[in-house]
């Protein structure tokens, strides 16, 4: 069952979303925008529950027959928007899930609630669509837009819903969670804390991969090796990654734990700070080789490579650019 005490971190949002609720201060639309896994759907599923609990008023009891409905997915007066094709939420999908439907009042509520994940991918006719039921909406319905980038909606849709953003979790709650709730190793806590960078989602992906070791041994192999690699071999093995049903862009998050561990010991000299410290070896001898500006200029440049393939440039071409950098720093 849902609590507001599942989440770790977002106090801010938490506690706004309890206020609202608790002085009837609820606004009619609301984006709700953070990276993927940042925790979006949790969050606007506990603030539909508690809008709707019929016994608690600052969050769900998980008792009442409406909170066990929503608990099931099967709430009359909480709508999921859906959509067919995997980029694009269409004005039909709009239309047909929203706009006709929002002027039937909810079946037993006070509100009736609509919940569009992936909101960015409207195209800009759905966009519109949806923005002249959020000029007029009817006085019981809450519209929430999960998003991991609000600047791709309208400025006029945005300017006329409250902005929830989620924020990064701090690295101490990650790994606690980690090693209380999930009972996580220590080790394995640091390097999956490490790759999250503050999004909890990512942590929990990571430590629950099946593939964990491979993953991790596979990213250090091709590290360990990279300079005697041919450029066609390393291409090889960065194509191979899809076997562990990791992205690449995870995969590359992995090698860049490790370079800023090198960057961290080759600055500071302490191995207690590092996080693959089984790497020791391996790390002294690439701070050695390498300067300051080019362990700098690899981290930049697997940012830019991450920027790239979300961008839909050439796999290839990405990753060949990627690692002439490292094989040259």
């Amino acid at each position: 069952m849902g609590s507001f005490k599942d989440v770790v971190g977002h106090k801010s949002i938490i506690q706004y979303i309890q206020n609202a609720a608790r002085e009837d201060k609820v606004s009619h639309a609301y984006i709700i925008n953070g990276d993927k896994g940042s925790g979006k759907k949790m969050l606007s599923k506990l603030f539909a529950m508690t809008l709707l609990c019929e016994k608690d008023i600052e969050e769900p009891c998980n008792e009442c027959h409406s909170c066990i409905q929503a608990e099931s997915g099967n709430h009359p007066d909480i709508i999921t928007v859906s959509h067919e094709k995997p980029n694009s939420i269409g004005v039909d999908d709009i239309r047909e899930q929203v706009n006709n439907t929002i002027d039937i009042k909810p079946y037993k509520g006070p509100y009736k609630i609509y919940i569009i994940p992936q909101a960015d991918m409207m195209t800009v006719q759905a966009q519109n669509a949806l923005l002249k039921t959020i000029e007029e909406p009817p006085s019981y319905a809450v519209i929430m837009l999960l998003t991991e980038n609000a600047d791709m909606l309208l400025p006029t849709i945005n300017s006329r819903c409250v902005m929830l953003k989620l924020r990064n979790i701090k690295d101490v709650l990650i790994r606690k969670y980690l090693m209380e709730r999930l009972k996580v190793p220590d080790y394995k806590a640091d390097i999956c804390t490490a790759f999250a960078q503050g999004n909890m989602g990512r942590a929990i992906m990571l430590a629950d991969s099946e593939h964990f070791n491979e993953i991790r041994e596979s990213a250090l192999h091709l590290l360990q090796h990279v300079y005697e690699m041919e450029l066609t071999e390393i291409m090889e093995a960065v194509k191979n990654v899809s076997e562990f049903k990791i992205e690449i862009i995870d995969y590359l998050d992995m090698i860049m734990i490790w370079y800023r561990d090198v960057l961290l010991y080759k600055a500071t000299l302490d191995t207690e700070r590092v996080i693959l410290k089984d790497q020791i070896k391996y790390m002294k001898e690439q701070a050695r080789k390498s300067s300051y500006e080019g362990i700098e200029l690899i981290l930049e440049s697997l940012e830019k490579a991450k920027a790239r393939l979300r961008a839909n440039v050439n796999f290839e071409l990405v990753m060949e650019l990627l690692f002439l950098t490292i094989k040259e720093n």
